[in-house]
């Protein structure tokens, strides 16, 4: 899968400000502290793939189209190169929101997290005690509990944690064409999910990164919803 091809749904470029692990989408002319949207990758991937995947199309394009709505699209590099390093991920992606909300462009009280594929375990955390400034959670195709045999500690697991997420609202994201293992899991969060906030964006024809690899109107009309139901939760 070359994850270099282009985004599916159309946004203008927009280069990001880089923050160590962090990169920032900015919406145009910022007079007053803006929603941000903290976007975290998949994997874990090997430490030699490159581009990493702040630089992929695929989230360059979630950046820009979270700043051409007015919030600021921001991308952290969670350096999860195997199964054992969720815990180096999860202080990533609780560095970036700090870092994010002492920013004075950001509004504090108004921030969504986006999971994407084997990253979604690192969601437990905010689905288990989620903070009042945690607008949404949302996850793109993904990984709800880990593979056979791997390492991940006991505190990753979305499926466990989903009961205790009260009011937060959740917006899942699957695909039709699913790996059977990866699907099994997302069954299961559903079905934890039980009187959770819970609104599913259903691709029937799409594959696991279908943003990237399925480039239909179906694709580009899910990326929209999702987007809209994130948005809605940052008025």
């Amino acid at each position: 899968m070359d994850f270099r091809k282009p985004f599916v749904l159309p946004v203008e470029a927009h280069d990001p400000e880089r923050h160590d692990a962090l990169d920032l989408y900015l919406p145009d002319d910022i007079a007053a502290p803006r929603p941000a949207i903290l976007f975290v990758p998949g994997g874990p991937l090997p430490a030699e793939v490159r581009p990493g995947q702040r630089d992929w199309p695929m989230f360059r394009g979630y950046g820009a189209l979270a700043a051409s709505r007015g919030a600021v699209g921001a991308v952290v590099d969670h350096h999860m190169d195997s199964p054992d390093q969720y815990a180096v991920g999860a202080a990533q992606v609780e560095a970036a929101l700090e870092s994010l909300r002492s920013d004075e462009r950001v509004d504090e009280t108004r921030l969504a997290l986006w999971f994407f594929s084997g990253g979604s375990l690192l969601a437990a955390d905010w689905l288990r005690e989620p903070p009042s400034w945690l607008r949404a959670l949302a996850f793109n195709y993904p990984l709800l509990a880990p593979f056979p045999g791997w390492p991940v500690e006991p505190r990753f697991d979305p499926i466990g944690a989903v009961a205790q997420a009260g009011e937060l609202p959740i917006v899942l994201t699957r695909v039709g064409q699913e790996d059977a293992g990866i699907a099994g899991t997302v069954e299961a969060f559903v079905e934890a999910a039980g009187k959770a906030n819970l609104a599913i964006v259903d691709v029937p024809g799409g594959h696991h990164s279908f943003d990237v690899v399925d480039h239909t109107e179906e694709s580009r009309a899910a990326v929209v919803r999702a987007m809209d139901l994130v948005f809605a939760t940052l008025a």
